[in-house]
């Protein structure tokens, strides 16, 4: 493989407290302060990406790919789906298996910062071949989703502006977007701070407000928790009784994880993060008890706000006549809040847009320097932007006008669905890494106290995690064995049938197998 590396012996690396609590994230001792805590902001060689980001610009791109017309739209199908009960539990449950994933992530890219982390990580701890079909098949999630973003911006902006053509807005969109990411890192993560932040103060304003609606400010009065008892907190669904209702929730379980991807790429800025060794971890925390907290707090309100019955829940409209914040907006009685979960919309995809081009091109960096790639995509300009990566992942965005055929939107659709479960993938082969490093640590004779942040809980968390993303991963189409439905079971799989087909194809050309833990590559590459 073609690598950069700083021959930085691992053995150095500043000391951390041993009780692996959470809230161990960085100690570091004074002879310690000119290793990789002190990274300029600048390239460390020329063409090197730059490292100018802060764990608040790390923990914002994450959020602004994870908080998106998923979160706003999509909670209401699935709550008309299993009822809130069923819902609430599922949102907690996954954030578990989120912590699992995070701390995991946390841990490695603290200790190795480099230009697609997990992506780098499955070919470094596991085998090449993971690392080339991982890399390859989370780049076209991302690259793929850049298009689905501009389609939406569109979509949602014809809510004021129907007359309009959707191509108008992707085309702008898409212009806006790949400048912004040729601007200076620094500039780019900024500029995301601001637009994520408009997506948390919004949603911490709805939580006031839907409290507020709850305790009688509108038109129904008072409401409690009367939704819980009529029509009921869980839902039947394909089938009655006790198992119908176990179906609705394992449902919305997918549903939940699908919200709460995104989150992960925290980790893939770790190449241009300043000082990683104690951004990193901030961001990681920061990251997940802020989604975490903010998606469980935001299901919690609509299930006792609105009742699964609702007719409206099951709206396929693309804009804020579909979500539920608005459903109890015009439940109470005030009917202009549409207007402005429209506009937060708008900004919850932009902000998801520019997040997407960011993220699939410094996968492909990562890509590049690992040897899977052409190694001319991970060049950068003087201002440390890889250029090349972000052209070839933005021209994917030019997918969007596929969407002004109808032919051409079936084509789409099914890109789609080949990224639709990569999430699951990508946490499940992260927890995986993370066991397989701490099983090379201790053959090569590294104590884990010497790492800057210490994942809490281990190894049982990881395997907790692996265990439970990989269920989830092939229990996800389980609907489609109650109701047939060919389209459905392609949906579904799909994604692991690409990933299994790259993982192969690798492994015969290269004929790669399962790096031993001796051997594995625990030098900082920065």
């Amino acid at each position: 493989m073609s690598e950069k590396k700083m021959a930085e012996a691992i053995g150095t690396a500043p000391k951390a407290a041993s009780d692996g609590s959470d809230n161990v994230f960085e100690k570091s001792s004074s002879e310690n302060n000119n290793d990789m805590t002190d990274i300029e902001a600048t390239p460390t060689t020329a063409g090197e990406l730059t490292r100018a980001l802060n764990s608040g610009h790390l923990q914002f791109i994450a959020i602004g790919a994870t908080i998106g017309t998923g979160l706003f739209l999509g909670m209401g199908g699935a709550l008309a789906k299993a009822g809130p009960g069923s819902l609430l539990i599922a949102f907690v449950f996954i954030s578990t298996v989120l912590y699992a994933v995070m701390v995991s992530l946390g841990e490695m890219a603290a200790y190795i910062p480099v230009a697609g982390s997990f992506t780098v990580y499955a070919g470094r701890f596991l085998d090449p071949s993971f690392g080339f079909a991982l890399g390859w098949l989370y780049w076209f999630n991302w690259a793929v989703t850049f298009a689905l973003e501009l389609t939406a911006a569109g979509l949602i902006i014809q809510y004021w502006a129907s007359g309009i053509s959707i191509g108008i807005w992707i085309a702008i969109f898409w212009v806006v977007f790949v400048a912004v990411n040729y601007m200076p890192i620094r500039w780019y993560g900024e500029l995301e701070m601001w637009l994520s932040s408009i997506k948390c103060v919004t949603i911490v304003g709805f939580i006031i407000y839907a409290l507020c609606v709850n305790a009688g400010v509108g038109d129904e009065g008072y409401i409690g928790f009367k939704y819980y008892h009529t029509p009921g907190a869980f839902a039947e669904y394909l089938v009655e009784g006790p198992a119908g209702r176990f179906v609705g929730f394992w449902a919305v379980l997918i549903t939940a994880g699908f919200s709460y991807q995104g989150a992960e790429l925290v980790g893939v800025g770790a190449g241009e993060t300043a000082n990683p060794q104690k951004a990193i971890p901030s961001a990681i925390r920061w990251t997940f008890w802020g989604i975490a907290v903010l998606f469980i707090a935001l299901i919690f309100f609509v299930g006792i706000d609105v009742p699964y019955t609702d007719d409206r829940l099951q709206s396929s409209a693309t804009d804020a006549s579909a979500s539920p914040l608005v459903i109890i907006a015009q439940r109470a009685g005030v009917h202009v809040l549409a207007h402005i979960i429209n506009a937060v919309l708008l900004t919850a995809v932009l902000s998801a847009a520019n997040s997407d081009v960011y993220s699939s091109s410094r996968i492909l960096v990562g890509l590049a320097k690992e040897g899977n790639a052409p190694a001319w995509m991970a060049n950068t300009n003087r201002h440390g932007t890889p250029y090349w990566a972000v052209f070839f992942s933005s021209l994917w965005g030019l997918l969007a006008f596929l969407q002004l055929s109808s032919s051409g939107s079936s084509v789409f659709n099914w890109l789609l669905n080949v990224t639709s479960v990569a999430g699951f993938l990508t946490w499940g082969l992260i927890n995986a890494c993370h066991i397989r490093f701490q099983k090379a640590l201790s053959v090569q004779g590294i104590a884990r106290t010497t790492l800057p942040y210490l994942a809490p809980f281990q190894p049982y968390l990881s395997w907790y995690g692996l265990f439970f993303n990989f269920l989830i991963l092939i229990t996800n189409g389980f609907t489609v064995f109650i109701e047939w439905n060919t389209g459905d079971f392609f949906a579904a799989y799909v994604s692991v049938m690409v990933f299994i087909v790259l993982y192969v194809g690798h492994k015969a050309f290269d004929r790669t197998g399962l790096v031993p833990l001796a051997e594995i590559n625990l030098t900082a590459i920065l």
